[in-house]
């Protein structure tokens, strides 16, 4: 069965788990935690240091096993999720054989990124919430999993250009949207807070902030560009999870 895990359950359990599992956790701790505070989420960081994260392990995400695994999580994680804190988010490990290591560029990430959302939402049987289009063009849309919408985020070990996507295994974050209730462009704290973001994410990354990265519900916002950034400043001609249903119901 699959479990929920807080940071200071892990902290004093984390050598009795995989070493894959350690090695990711710790990973992504040290990238997170830094002492010099240069990782470029602010809320990301602090959920973290303030234990309001939640973190799942899912093995290989090409298997079925896995998909299994993340929607029960997913699951799990909206019965939860609003009892955790201030800025929580759910951060799922996947276990990366060398072959996704020494093999997969970004693009595959990417591929495989769209393909586990995908395989998660055709498990999924509670519908979207009314205010969320199910039109990935739409301002509006936003992944959903048991009536709950969620930001999605991905790192991957291939990402070498934009820094703060690479993490030492390949990892999904689902920030549920209710996070963002003050973190937006209508309060002077979202607009401070995206302005330190923004400044330490260039700091981070060496190179400009994808032009991709927008408010949600701006017109000019397409949600789904954000959840996956390639190294470059490209992206998909069209959104992947929307190709991916429409293939599967055909």
């Amino acid at each position: 069965m699959v479990q929920l895990h807080a940071k200071t359950w892990l902290d004093r359990h984390l050598g009795e788990l995989p070493e894959w599992q350690q090695d990711a956790f710790s990973q992504f701790g040290d990238m997170i935690a830094d002492s010099d505070r240069t990782f470029p989420c602010i809320p990301g960081r602090q959920g973290f240091l303030a234990d309001s994260l939640r973190f799942g392990f899912s093995p290989d995400p090409r298997t079925d096993t896995a998909i299994e695994e993340v929607a029960a999580l997913l699951q799990q994680y909206g019965e939860c999720s609003r009892d955790t804190g201030k800025f929580a988010s759910l951060v799922i490990f996947f276990q990366t054989p060398d072959d996704m290591r020494n093999d997969y560029a970004v693009e595959d990430y990417e591929h495989l990124f769209w393909s586990v959302l995908s395989r998660v939402s055709a498990k999924d049987d509670v519908a979207w919430p009314g205010h969320i289009s199910t039109d990935p063009s739409h301002p509006s849309w936003e992944f959903c999993h048991s009536g709950q919408p969620y930001f999605a985020f991905c790192g991957t070990p291939a990402h070498q250009v934009r820094k703060s996507r690479r993490t030492s295994h390949f990892l999904i974050t689902f920030q549920p949207r209710w996070v963002f209730a003050e973190i937006n462009d209508s309060t002077p704290f979202g607009r401070n807070m995206k302005k330190l973001i923004r400044e330490k994410l260039v700091a981070y990354d060496g190179v400009p902030a994808h032009p991709s990265l927008k408010w949600y519900g701006q017109s000019d916002n397409l949600e789904w560009e954000q959840y996956f950034l390639r190294d470059d400043d490209s992206v998909a001609a069209k959104c992947p999870f929307h190709a991916m249903h429409k293939k599967g119901n055909d």
